[in-house]
This record gives C-alpha cells, sequence and structure tokens, in this order.
C-alpha cells in the first residue's frame, strides 16, 4: 500500500506541476511558491492513508495557496483527500472542509486576478462541485462496502465459533460417556492387584505397574481434555492476558516460575490470542508432571508481524534422553501450522526442555 502511494502521490505531482507550466500566469513573481505548493500539495498524499484529516488541510491550503500565487490548477491533490477521508469514515470534517475552500477559493484567486467575476470562474473551475461530490460519494462507498464485509466476517465466524463449541461439548460428553467408565474399571483394577500382591509379600509383575500407571496417566490426561473442552464451550476463551494466572499457579505447585514480557503490545486475532494461552499451560502442565524441574520461564515477545512464546525449564530431559511428545503437545503442534505458525519442542543443550512457538499475528478471525 505505501508503494501505491508513493506512485499516486509522484504522479499528482508531475500531473499537477505539467499543467501549471502551461497556464498563462505561471511567469508572474509568485510562480515559483504556486510551484511549490502544486509540489506539496500532491505529495502530501502518501500520509493520505495513515493522516486523512491532516493530508485533507495541507491540500486544501495548498489550493488556496497556488491559486493564490496566480496558477489556474485544478485542486487535484483535495480531491484524492476528500475521497481518503470520506474512506477513513471522517465525514463531517471532510464536508465542512469542502464547503470552506468552495467559499475561499474565489478570494484567494481574487488575489492575483483583482477581478471578483474572473476569480469566482476560476475557482469554479479549479474545483467543480459535481468533483467534490463524486469523491466523497466514492470514498463513502468504499467505506460502507468494507464495513459490510467486515460485519459478513464477523457474522461467519460467530456462526463458526458456536457450531466449534458445540461440538466440543458434543465430544466431551461422548468421550465422558464412552471412555471415563472403561478407564476407571482399568485403574481401579490394576491398583487392587497391585495391593493385593504387596500384602501377600508377592513380587508385582512389571507389567501390572506399567498398567496401573497407565491406567493413573490415562485418567489425568481424560480429565484434563474434558476440562479444556468444556472450557472452552461454556466460558470465554482463554488469552494472553490469563497468562500471568497460569504462571502464579504454577509457583503455588512448588515450581519456580517466571513470565516475561517483552516488546510492544498489539491486539491479537482471537485464535492467535487462545493458542498462546494453550501452549504455556500445556507447558507448565508437562513441567509439573513429568520434568522433575525446579524453575520455569515463560518469555512471550512481541515481533513487528508475529507473537514468539517460549517456555524453558530445568528438568531432566536431555538430548539423549528426550521424553516423547504427548497428545497435548502434539495437538498445539497442528494448531500453530494450522495458524501458519511454527512450534518446536525440545530438549536443551545445558539440560531441560524447550518449547518455543511463533505465530504470526495477522488477522486470521
Amino acid at each position: 500500500m505505501k508503494a501505491v502511494d508513493g506512485l499516486v502521490a509522484a504522479g499528482v505531482s508531475a500531473s499537477l506541476l505539467a499543467a501549471a507550466l502551461t497556464q498563462p500566469h505561471a511567469s508572474s513573481g509568485l510562480a515559483p511558491v504556486g510551484y511549490a505548493l502544486l509540489v506539496t500539495s500532491g505529495l502530501a498524499l502518501i500520509k493520505r492513508r495513515d493522516a486523512p484529516v491532516a493530508v485533507l488541510i495541507v491540500t486544501g491550503l495548498c489550493a488556496l495557496g497556488y491559486q493564490a500565487a496566480g496558477l489556474d490548477t485544478p485542486a487535484v491533490a483535495f480531491l484524492f483527500a476528500v475521497y481518503s477521508a470520506m474512506r477513513a469514515g471522517r465525514r463531517m470534517i471532510t464536508v465542512s472542509a469542502a464547503v470552506i475552500l468552495l467559499v475561499t477559493l474565489p478570494i484567494a484567486a481574487f488575489v492575483s486576478l483583482h477581478d471578483l467575476a474572473q476569480a469566482i470562474a476560476q475557482a469554479r473551475g479549479a474545483l467543480e462541485i459535481a468533483w467534490l461530490i463524486a469523491a466523497g460519494a466514492a470514498g463513502e462507498a468504499l467505506r460502507q462496502a468494507e464495513q459490510r464485509a467486515d460485519e459478513a466476517e464477523r457474522t461467519r465466524e460467530e456462526t463458526a465459533r458456536r457450531r466449534a463449541d458445540d461440538e466440543r461439548l458434543h465430544i466431551a460428553r461422548e468421550l465422558h460417556d464412552s471412555l471415563t467408565h472403561q478407564i476407571s474399571v482399568i485403574k481401579v483394577q490394576s491398583e487392587a492387584a497391585v495391593h493385593v500382591a504387596l500384602r501377600r509379600g508377592e513380587e508385582v509383575p512389571e507389567s501390572l505397574l506399567a498398567i496401573r500407571e497407565a491406567g493413573r496417566e490415562a485418567a489425568r490426561e481424560l480429565r484434563a481434555t474434558l476440562e479444556a473442552l468444556r472450557d472452552d464451550s461454556k466460558h470465554p476463551p482463554h488469552g494472553l492476558d490469563d497468562i500471568p494466572t497460569l504462571v502464579d499457579r504454577a509457583r503455588t505447585s512448588g515450581l519456580d516460575a517466571t513470565l516475561t514480557i517483552e516488546g510492544d503490545h498489539q491486539d491479537l486475532p482471537v485464535t492467535v490470542d487462545r493458542t498462546i494461552y494453550r501452549i504455556v499451560q500445556e507447558s507448565l502442565t508437562n513441567v509439573a508432571r513429568h520434568s522433575g524441574a525446579a524453575t520455569a520461564s515463560v518469555r512471550i515477545d512481541y515481533q513487528p508481524d508475529a507473537l514468539v512464546v517460549r517456555v524453558d525449564d530445568d528438568g531432566k530431559a536431555t538430548a539423549d534422553h528426550a521424553p516423547e511428545p504427548g497428545v497435548g503437545l502434539l495437538g498445539m503442534r497442528e494448531r500453530v501450522t494450522a495458524l501458519g505458525g511454527w512450534l518446536r519442542a525440545a530438549p536443551r543443550a545445558e539440560g531441560g526442555f524447550s518449547v518455543e512457538a511463533e505465530l504470526p499475528m495477522r488477522r486470521t478471525t
């Protein structure tokens, strides 16, 4: 967009200057000032998206200036500014500026012409009311079209979110009804078998201990999955603002956890906000359950076009003994990839484990 605005500004400046050089008043004493104002009015259009009101004022003043300098040149740059200001939704100030310029242009032209009738005619040629209406109408029409497109997109997103919430709740119910009982039976039976063997003084088979541990782990994972599914269905989604609570919760469990946030805060797409929270939640949960770590650090870095999150711990993981990625971590990698980012989870060279992800901050929802 910046390149396009630059080309438009350069083209308008060149066109205005070329038109002015053919005017009969170009040899007047004030002509150099008028040329400078012509070029300034065109180059000001570079900022028409960032500061539409300021550009509207600058181009209007320049038009008055070069008319007073004796240059009978249309206020083309002002028309572009009117279009941009209307597109930005600044209707009242745009209409006011247009009316003021229409009234004052004859006065500016009178400075060099000293003939009221000629001044009115020159001002009318420099800024036709029909041109103003067309420029303003074009800007307003495009603004409304963009608003309708945004509203339609928000409606689609809301519908998709409700469907996703309903589907998550349905999955949670199915998992609860179909798996909870079976896993509980496996867990209870294996616990009972180990207990009986120990009471009899018998050696507990490794396979039985493995079944007991698998049952415990499956019960924990299922409970966490059901909580996550139901949480997304019934409550507003957690996001980056809730991460300090996660870190505080990790501290209460005995983990020395720290949180660092760097960079200029920016509004995040909902999907990115939610995913960052889930990455930190899953990482801290794994640290507490499996790593044997004493410390963990969460670092979030706002970059110009991406958000980077990293969770490090000083646990037992090494390059030779890396833990197998769990279902939660695999799910996070899939979500990050779907958003156009990447996630890396691996042991650190100095020991411990690191989870790092980068997500683009362009609007995805």
